[in-house]
């Protein structure tokens, strides 16, 4: 049987070469504008935040670009915002309704600052309210944790910030991320069998801790938040690898699952600690996504890579537990005020 989220999977290069074709020149435009403001505003909930998170860590151990991430909720009350203010603020939903990020833009555009909007639906509030929107060309996504829509936002925050960000390797980033839609049709051939064993093997597993640093502390709070506690099911809780040591030390025992992401950042020193206590000390559940196991491309990008594999993971974990990992028990079922 295949679920929905199969097919959206399946998308995403697709989904990436068409944003790309069509939103270019206007994602350079906006670059431009980033380079001229004191201050950027990521917002987010959910796997969009995700998005915020990455391209903020990715981008704070390169640039100078002063950064911010809020949800929604967080950046409408926050009492630090000027009239005027020198600043760009990007949103990014799926499906540009997002009451608490659909809050955060219109609070912004009260305070005359630049925004900016990035989402899959073009016809939504989030697109016709931002100064500068940006649509991702997925169509329309209907599984719940976000494939082709995540990787898409993810895409345009890099394009947009790294050719903003004077990083003297700016441009091989740029051009590693153009063979992203590529790699990832290799990997969604290459990663699913052993991803689909792991799943078998990891079924009857409650929750999961789920560790990255720098870059993919993102992606970590995404297979976390989004992949495992809406598409499979499962508890899960998303942790810096480096605060590893303060509390999950102690609550970490044997045969509790750890999934840890490494892509060999300078940061991930404190994962390679974590993974070796958990391995070594306490005969944890260790699953390890090793970014070299996968393709030979710059660090920063790992999440691109990374969440290959980790969506067969989570797709057939949520198969063998009879879920179908695309569907909801209550987001968009039940009122919630």
């Amino acid at each position: 049987m295949k679920y929905q989220m199969y097919y959206e999977m399946m998308e995403q290069p697709e989904a990436l070469r068409r944003t790309f074709d069509s939103e270019l020149d206007n994602m350079a435009n906006i670059s431009e504008l980033a380079k001229s403001v004191d201050t950027i505003y990521l917002i987010g909930c959910g796997s969009s935040i995700s998005t915020c998170y990455s391209i903020r860590d990715a981008l704070s151990s390169v640039s100078d670009l002063n950064i911010h991430v809020f949800t929604g909720y967080e950046f409408v009350y926050n009492k630090k915002l000027n009239e005027g203010e020198n600043s760009l603020f990007i949103a990014t939903s799926q499906s540009g309704e997002t009451v608490d990020t659909l809050a955060a833009l219109r609070r912004a555009n009260e305070f005359n600052i630049d925004t900016v909007s990035i989402s899959n639906e073009p016809e939504s509030s989030m697109i016709k309210e931002a100064k500068y929107p940006v649509v991702t060309l997925g169509n329309t996504e209907t599984a719940i944790l976000g494939t082709k829509t995540y990787i898409t936002q993810l895409a345009c925050l890099y394009q947009i910030l790294f050719a903003a960000s004077g990083y003297e390797k700016a441009d091989e980033i740029l051009e590693q991320l153009a063979t992203i839609p590529d790699l990832i049709e290799e990997l969604l051939v290459s990663t699913e069998e052993e991803n689909k064993n792991l799943a078998d093997e990891m079924k009857d597993e409650d929750g999961f801790y789920c560790l990255g640093s720098g870059v993919n502390f993102g992606l970590a709070y995404k297979l976390a938040m989004t992949m495992l506690m809406e598409g499979a099911i499962k508890h899960a809780c998303p942790l810096y690898s480096a605060e590893f040591r303060h509390g999950l030390i102690e609550r970490a025992e044997k045969d509790v699952p750890l999934i840890f992401l490494n892509a060999d950042l300078e940061s991930d020193k404190l994962t390679k600690i974590a993974i070796n206590f958990s391995k070594n000390k306490l005969d944890a559940k260790t699953i390890i996504y090793n970014l070299s196991d996968y393709a030979d491309i710059n660090p920063l990008l790992a999440p691109f890579v990374l969440v290959i594999p980790l969506e067969w993971f989570v797709y057939y974990l949520a198969h063998f537990n009879d879920e179908d990992p695309g569907s909801t028990r209550h987001i968009g079922k039940v009122r919630y005020e």
